[in-house]
Parts: C-alpha cells; structure tokens; sequence
C-alpha cells in the first residue's frame, strides 16, 4: 500500500497570534504511530492539519492514500445507525433497485458495492455490534456504541490513511480490545492522538507534541516513557554541573576581583618612587591587562549561566502532588456505605448489594449501557432506584462525568474557599501549595488554567472540602485527562485516607490505584 502523510515546515498561528505549532517536517509512512502530550499543547489540531480540514499558516501538509478522520464529537445530523455509517442513501438505492428499480442514478451509487449489506453486517460484529438495524435511532445508542458506529463507518471507505482522536473514550473494556485488535490489523497509516497507555502501547512509533514541536520515538508507550526518564536523568545531571559551573565561574571572578584590587593598592604604593610619566604608562598598561582579565572571567560566568538556562530548558515540570490528607481517614471496620437489591434506574435489571467498610478501594467495571453512572448516582441519592435501599454514613464528594465543578470566572483560591467555607485564606493557600499553586497563581482566573491547572484546582475543591469526604466517588475521571493529569489524580489519591469507589475503563490507571475489589455490574 502506497501511502504516507508528509508536512514540510508546517506552523499553525491561533488567532490571537500565539504559535501552536511550529516549522515541523516530518513523513510518516505505513505503520502505528501515538500521538501524545499535555491538553491544549496541540495534538487535535495537528490531526486537522494531516486531513486538510485546517490548512496550516506557513509550509504545506501532503496526503497520500484514502484518508479517514475519526473525531471526538458525534457525527452531526445523524439520525440512525446508518447514516452514521454513512450508508443511508447506497442502501436506499440498494432497496429501491431489489423492489424493481432500473433508475440510473440508483445503479450509479451503488457502482460495484453490491455487497454493501454483507460488509455492514461485517463490520458491525467486528467492533462487536452484530445484530443492530441500521434503522436503529441514534438517540438509542450509548456513547461509547456511536464511537464504535463511526469506525465501522470509516473502515466501510476502505481508508489508506486512518487519522484516530482519543477513540477510546467512552469504550468499555471489550470495545477497547476490538479496538486494539483492528489497530494491529490495519495496513495503512495509522496515526493515534490517545492518553489510554494501553492502546500507545499497541503504537509502533511515538510523537509527542511539546513546545510547538514533534518529536518522534521508536517503540510503544513504554519505550518513550523510558526514553524520557533517561533524558531527564540526564538533563538534572547537566543542571547540577552547570549549576557547579556557574558557582565556579562566579567564585573565580570574585578571586581576579580581589587580586587586581590587591595589584592595585601595591601598584599605587610603588608607583611612588617612580617617574610620573613612567608611573602612568604601569597604571595603563595594568588597566588594560586588568580590563581584559576581568571581561574574560565575566564572558565565562555568561557562558556558564546561558548553559544552565540551556539545561534548565530541558527539564520537565515533574513536580508531584504532595498532600496530607488526615481528616478523609476512615477506621478500618466503619461502615461508609450499605446498598440492598439495588437496581438503578437505567441498565442492568439485576439487584446490586455492596458493603463499603473502612478505607477500601473499589472499581466498578461493566459493559457500556449497563447502568454504571446511574448506579452511583442511586448510591448516593442522586436518583431513584428502582428497587433497593442505601445507606451512607460518611461524608462523600462525587465528580460526574464532564462535569465541571469550578466557576470561570473565579480565581483558583476562591473556587476551591467555595467549598471550605470559612477556612483561613492563608492556610488554604499553604494547601493548594501541595497542589502546585504557588505565589501568584492561586489568584489566577480558573476559566484562563490551562487544561492541566484545572483539573488540579479540581482536585483541590474535591479532596479539601469541609467536611472531609471519607467516601470519594469518581465517574471515568481519566476520560479527556492528558497523561500528565492523570498521573497527577493518581498522585492524589495516594494521600487520600477515606473510601474510593470508581468507575473506569483505563486498565493502567486502575492498576495505579491499589484496588481491593473490583466489581462488575452485569
């Protein structure tokens, strides 16, 4: 298969005139190639410039082969599983011709894709939805189905050139390994914007998008994230001798100071008993001297300073979420949450039970459509079951789904003093300190965080709210979190004392969590 993506000095410009992209030649060829990198750094935008949908400000982008896009968002205007497959009007012609039709334009759209009924039925028992009419409404499809629609379509074009934006969002695990098993099939180019570790690891070749550029690595997610841990051990170690270096510089420009300055007073004493025109031409001559010593040693602590600006550069912003959390402990035998027979209001029929005691850590996993958000919303009195009872007995805090628990237009101080009210300004700051809100940041607009900073303030009014939660309930928190987020939830729930009870399909991010159960809902 002849294909390939090449950008030639490409740059993208928002039009506030930031640069979000900048001056990137490269060409990917056939082959699984991740995309990574932090919310906002540019990821979505570089897939729109592979498919032409967004030209780039500067340079050229060049596509070779049958491309297809799979995007976040829904497919706009459809109404049944057909048209999101997009093949309302070949099947309609289809039907038309079978009940007798001999009109061209029929014949036409179909071309040669007379078994166009057959390679549907194909492909939807292939992303695990064999059997759905096509007639089918897509309001009567879950998220994660429509996900699974919209590849199924996209393979239906037989694309050469296959563009995915974090596809696994919305996936239960079964639809995530489909997934992966069609990603390791497909022959063509194959480029991945993802923060699911399990699916990068699947990739081939990893680019990270940072500072305007990308950056390409050979091997799957582990391999770059080892690459990245070797190049920061190497980056400190260069910060530390340049660090030394410029100590070094510095004292050495101090020691020329204080011999020049004891040169000049012997100078000045000799001089003395000399000629005066004599007399001048030393002082001139050990001016000069002095002069140029002295501008050598300074030329040589600027060296040393821009070579630890230069090394400082390539250290990441890894700092870890740090706090202490003693209130959210919860005693060991204390019952946090009892539910009998419950049956939410929205998927599985069967009755759920659960005995929540101390500090246990549980996921709740299941199938998409089987009722996962609704049943904690019945946990925690949220909504109605329709059979059963709940008793909580703790303090809980609760993040929905792409619920955004912060107002725009407050700082981040007092977002998070909305939900400890009454607390000391001072002392709040000292604790979003440990959330990485240092000095001025703290009274930052929330609605100008970037994606990263506001999941942390998140984290913040969540895990410092009076009273304490000892019960926290967390509905696919990764879902639309870049790795670095992630990473920094996994951070907090580490200090956190008090129950956990979670709902997810990030595996990886499971695994990070020192689960003591893990429950299916059937």
């Amino acid at each position: 298969m002849s294909c390939s993506l090449t950008l030639s000095h490409a740059s993208f410009v928002l039009p506030e005139g930031r640069t979000l992209l900048e001056d990137l030649t490269f060409s990917l060829g056939p082959g699984r190639h991740g995309v990574v990198g932090d919310n906002g750094s540019g990821k979505s935008t570089l897939l729109r410039l592979l498919t032409g949908a967004l030209p780039p400000t500067t340079g050229t982008v060049q596509v070779h082969g049958r491309l297809a896009h799979l995007q976040q968002t829904r497919a706009p205007g459809a109404a049944t599983v057909a048209d999101v497959l997009g093949v309302t009007p070949a099947l309609a012609a289809l039907g038309r011709i079978e009940a007798g039709s001999v009109d061209p334009a029929d014949y036409e759209l179909i071309g040669d894709d007379w078994d166009l009924p057959d390679r549907v039925e194909r492909w939807l028992d292939r992303v695990g939805l064999a059997g759905l009419e096509t007639t089918r409404p897509i309001e009567a499809v879950s998220g994660g189905e429509a996900t699974l629609l919209r590849l199924a379509g996209l393979m239906l074009a037989d694309p050469e050139v296959l563009l995915l934006d974090e596809p696994t969002n919305d996936l239960d695990r079964p639809a995530r390994h489909r997934l992966e098993q069609i990603v390791d099939d497909f022959t063509g180019v194959l480029v991945v914007v993802s923060h699911d570790r399990g699916l990068l690891e699947h990739m081939q070749h990893i680019g990270e998008v940072r500072c305007r550029q990308v950056r390409w690595f050979g091997g799957p997610f582990s391999a770059w994230a080892r690459s990245v841990e070797l190049e920061q051990d190497a980056a400190h170690r260069a910060v530390s001798a340049a660090r030394a270096d410029v100590r070094r510089q510095r004292q050495d420009l101090v020691d020329q100071q204080t011999k020049q300055a004891h040169r000049d007073r012997q100078g000045r004493a000799n001089a003395g008993s000399l000629p005066k025109i004599v007399a001048g031409a030393y002082q001139r001559r050990a001016e000069v001297s002095a002069g140029r010593l002295r501008g050598m040693h300074e030329d040589r602590l600027a060296a040393s300073r821009s070579a630890l600006e230069s090394a400082q550069d390539r250290v990441r912003d890894d700092r870890r979420i740090r706090v202490d959390l003693p209130d959210t402990r919860v005693p060991a035998r204390r019952e946090v949450l009892r539910a009998v027979g419950v049956v939410p209001a929205h998927g599985t029929d069967r009755p759920f039970d659960l005995d929540l005691r101390g500090p246990e850590r549980i996921a709740l996993v299941g199938r998409n459509g089987a009722g996962k958000s609704s049943l904690l919303r019945a946990l925690l009195g949220l909504q109605a079951p329709r059979a059963g009872r709940v008793e909580v007995h703790v303090p809980w805090r609760y993040l929905p789904q792409g619920v955004d628990l912060l107002d725009p237009g407050l700082s981040v101080l007092e977002n998070v003093r909305r939900a400890v009210p009454g607390a000391d300004p001072a002392r709040v700051r000292a604790q979003l300190a440990r959330f990485l809100f240092r000095g001025g940041s703290v009274d930052q607009v929330t609605g100008t965080l970037s994606g990263g900073e506001r999941w942390r303030a998140t984290l913040a009014s969540l895990l410092l709210a009076t009273p304490a939660p000892q019960l926290l309930v967390l509905d696919e928190p990764t879902n639309d979190l870049d790795l670095a987020s992630i990473a920094h939830l996994a951070e907090a729930l580490e200090s956190y004392r008090g129950a956990l009870l979670v709902v997810s399909h990030d595996e990886s991010f499971l695994a990070d969590l020192d689960l003591d159960r893990t429950l299916t809902v059937p």
